[in-house]
């Protein structure tokens, strides 16, 4: 059996949980351009982190049902702040600028990156980073210095396949062995992937759940 298999449903319990989680407010709070400026870390805090244009805004907007809580934008890059929303009072959630490739200025990137840098490495109430890596192309070179970044900062991360749908289900299979074999190298690496689809729903009540479970223990 691979090391990295995919999440089992959750149970009836556990998604009514993350339901509830994600059906409460969720307030965006802040863009900070500079660790001086990150709220006070007086709860616990998930992240999500991937490659420019992998389809983060579109995952958090379906996690918690809003269809312009994180912006979505075509072009890769946009995003070049560390945007902090508040979920029911109870926890942090982060959208990380994306990473790789963008269209900005070389410097403005840089600055953007290094910020990035700096949080994951920094921020003692994080308790779990979500890596997305798109379905189809899985884990490229850029994941990988994140997922060592996140090695190094010893914050544990979960890899969460986005775009599923655009793939079937024996692509799907091949990939996940793909990216299973591609974590072993990562020690922080949660031992199960979670597949979603922002379009169509797949994998989103496992993912609430697994955040409810965090929340919980």
């Amino acid at each position: 059996m691979s090391l990295f298999p995919l999440a089992k449903e959750p149970e009836a319990a556990d998604a009514e949980a993350g339901r509830k989680l994600f059906a409460g407010r969720c307030d965006f709070v802040k863009g900070v351009v500079a660790m001086d400026g990150l709220p006070a870390a007086d709860r616990m805090e998930i992240c999500f982190a991937g490659r420019s244009n992998v389809g983060k805004s579109s995952l958090i907007n379906a996690l918690t049902g809003r269809k312009a809580l994180a912006r979505a934008s075509n072009t890769p890059g946009r995003t070049q702040e560390i945007n902090f929303f508040d979920l029911s009072g109870a926890l942090w959630l982060v959208d990380l600028p994306g990473y790789g490739y963008a269209e900005a200025p070389v410097e403005v990137v840089a600055r953007w990156q290094a910020l990035l840098k700096t949080y994951l490495a920094g921020r003692a109430t994080l308790r779990r980073a979500y890596v997305l890596i798109d379905a189809r192309h899985g884990v490229k070179p850029v994941d990988h210095e994140i997922m060592t970044l996140l090695d190094g900062a010893a914050v544990s991360f979960q890899a969460v396949l986005t775009k599923s749908d655009k793939i079937g289900a024996a692509a799907l299979a091949k990939v996940v062995e793909r990216v299973g074999e591609d974590l072993k190298r990562h020690p922080t690496a949660f031992p199960a992937l979670i597949a979603t689809s922002s379009e169509t729903g797949a994998g989103i009540p496992t993912l609430r759940a697994a955040v409810a479970r965090l929340l919980a223990e």
